[in-house]
């Protein structure tokens, strides 16, 4: 058994990113750049108005204006702008010669067709300068960003209508257990229904990869090999729930190293989440995962989900806060890391909500947040800062 930390490190190490390819703009959102976005041109590219208004010199406010021409947005100035001159301009337009401020529309009044007078004591200079934003050349997105709505807008503006991604690995999902039949189905006396493959599928669905659900396994060594045969070949990363443990009909293992799968652990000092496996193929990663579904739950977030980003070159971290908790927290064993399903109340205060073990998968859907115990802490005093993970 190790501890989570190596585990971690482990996945990560021997996570290699898949391939690259080109896809359309529009097609990029959730996707991973797999190159830097530099920009073509200065932003903005001319000095503009901010506002809707008048262009005119900063020492001229106090006078009678007369204003030489409209300047609309996307047209160029005809006139460079003297002594108590102006322009009528609007927002985004180019700022004619000759001037230093824009005085808003709101704050002149019109003395005749042609000429306004400023009814305030001052004016901000209402201009975007040129290349105040961004500069030609300039590095604006690096390989590895997740590609947000405000990532695609910035690419848009400097002139990329296709950009180079890292590919979406496929991800074999078996989900082992003879007792477990599908939502659809009334379960019997010994059966129960099958939550984690759909739970997981939406966890690889989150992190953008590409999710191939193999069923329900039967527990016997002949229906486990074929299966685990069949994903490891059409697949980059295999996971299976269940049949990791130390029960009778628990194959998941032993099948895997019969099918060349190098395990590099099989137990993790985490609490839920003991009973985890990780190995590496020729063709395929393999994880098998607790058959409990706040364990997979749990496992797949802190240990899977990170293996995942950084297949597909993604280098931003997931954001643990600090926050203090709000009671007393005791626990009676210690050797393992804890992991504490909570809610944040009005204070922003960490409040652990009820919690029977890994079966209860309705304290993850209670829960904003988790926070870890680490080994050999038994008791937590409220105040203390803990460092908590959005769920």
């Amino acid at each position: 058994m190790i501890l989570f930390e190596e585990a971690l490190k482990l996945v990560l190490h021997n996570a290699k990113i898949i391939d690259i390819e080109s896809v359309k703009l529009v097609d990029s959102l959730n996707r991973v750049l797999a190159h830097d976005i530099i920009s073509d041109i200065d932003m903005p590219p001319f000095n503009k108005s901010a506002v809707d208004g008048y262009a005119c010199k900063i020492s001229d406010i106090k006078n009678i204006l007369e204003v030489v021409e409209i300047i609309p947005a996307g047209c160029v100035p005809k006139k460079a702008i003297n002594e108590n001159q102006c322009s009528k301009i609007m927002t985004g337009a180019i700022v004619p010669e000759g001037t230093d401020c824009i005085i808003m529309v709101e704050h002149v009044v019109n003395i005749d067709d042609n000429k306004i007078k400023f009814n305030k004591e001052n004016t901000g200079v209402n201009i975007a300068y040129k290349a105040e934003d961004i500069v030609k050349g300039s590095v604006l997105l690096t390989n590895g960003t997740l590609i947000k709505p405000q990532q695609i807008a910035i690419m848009a503006s400097v002139g990329y209508s296709k950009v180079k991604v890292y590919k979406q690995p496929k991800i074999g999902v078996l989900v082992t257990g003879t007792e477990l039949v599908e939502p659809e189905q009334i379960p019997n006396e010994c059966q129960i229904r099958n939550s984690n493959a759909w739970q997981l599928i939406s966890q690889i669905k989150k992190v953008n990869a590409i999710p191939v659900y193999y069923g329900i396994i039967e527990d016997t060594e002949e229906k486990l090999d074929l299966a685990i045969k069949k994903a490891i070949a059409e697949n980059d990363v295999v996971i299976l729930t269940g049949g990791v443990s130390m029960g009778d009909f628990d194959f998941v293992p032993k099948i895997l190293k019969q099918n060349n799968v190098n395990l590099l652990f099989e137990k993790i000092k985490i609490q839920p989440g003991k009973p985890t496996v990780f190995g590496v193929h020729d063709n395929a990663y393999v994880f098998g995962l607790p058959g409990n579904p706040v364990s997979s739950f749990v496992v797949f977030e802190f240990l899977v989900k990170p293996f995942l980003q950084k297949l597909m070159g993604i280098n931003e971290n997931n954001l643990n806060l600090l926050l203090p908790l709000g009671v007393d927290f005791k626990r009676k064993k210690a050797e393992r890391l804890m992991w504490v399903p909570s809610k944040i109340n009005e204070k922003g205060e960490v409040i652990p909500v009820e919690y029977h073990g890994s079966a209860h998968v309705i304290s993850i859907c209670e829960a904003d947040v988790i926070f870890p115990i680490n080994i050999d802490i038994f008791e937590m005093k409220k105040g203390e800062l803990v460092n908590v993970r959005q769920l």
